[in-house]
């Protein structure tokens, strides 16, 4: 489990952004997959999120994660849902101490938020559409909802797919570029013609610095270099794999 030592010095708030060791699962899914849309043995997986809500001192049936589908969507989660049957968001806020929010990743940006005086959380799973779409500006109106302070919400953004590794082509930076100039910015040649490396944790980043906060923290470790410590969707592509696991990230309000 990895911190961020400004959520880390907020009393009322617990959280980690989770590898995928210390699990129960096995070969391409070895060890702490969360993900219930792999094809994992569901037993393992609900083993693994056990392992994930014990460190977080929530009871396994209240770590909460979404039907993920790339959107701007905000779910306000203020009970427990079925995980096998939850609603479809890529963000999620609450101010109900014992329920920890979760964002499942391979490569995408997880984002970790709290406010700092007041028990208001929230999560965000930023891929490349979603960010685009406004995922992180929704996340934080959602929280100002339940009361919490832009300026005293601290940020963390965990494990993701690093520039160095996100190769895209054209027509990806040219949608980028139109939605605004000023994104070109986050886009470099790759060794291809016509195609670009894209930094996807400092679009995030751009996102929160303009969003008035009161820190913004980048663990930065890339899920696609570190094979040992993070699943990742684009390495197992390359490598011909035929599924991955999804590690967690999460954030509950202690009770």
């Amino acid at each position: 489990m990895i911190e961020a030592e400004p959520l880390k010095a907020i009393g009322h708030v617990r959280h980690g952004f989770f590898t995928r060791e210390g699990g129960h699962s096995r070969g391409l899914y070895a060890s702490l997959n969360c993900g219930h849309g792999s094809k994992d043995d569901p037993g393992a997986v609900a083993e693994n999120r056990a392992v994930v809500a014990e460190q977080l001192r929530v009871k396994p049936d209240r770590l909460m994660t979404v039907w993920q589908w790339h959107s701007a969507d905000v779910h306000v989660a203020l009970e427990p849902w079925d995980v096998l049957h939850p609603p479809k968001a890529d963000a999620m806020v609450t101010n109900v101490p014992g329920i920890a929010l979760g964002a499942l990743t391979a490569d995408c940006t997880p984002v970790l938020f709290a406010d700092r005086d007041k028990p208001v959380i929230g999560v965000a799973h930023a891929g490349w559409k979603g960010a685009l779409a406004g995922v992180i500006a929704a996340t934080l109106e959602a929280m100002e909802r339940l009361r919490a302070a832009r300026e005293r919400i601290v940020a963390a953004i965990g494990p993701t797919i690093s520039q160095a590794n996100y190769e895209v082509g054209p027509e990806f930076q040219t949608r980028f570029v139109a939605a605004d100039a000023g994104h070109a910015r986050f886009f470099r040649p790759s060794e291809r013609a016509d195609h670009f490396m894209f930094d996807l944790p400092a679009f995030v980043r751009a996102e929160l610095e303009q969003s008035g906060l009161a820190s913004i923290e980048d663990v930065a470790l890339c899920t696609y270099g570190d094979e040992a410590r993070f699943f990742s969707y684009r390495r197992a592509t390359h490598e011909g794999e035929p599924d991955y696991g999804r590690q967690i990230s999460a954030i509950a309000i202690a009770e």
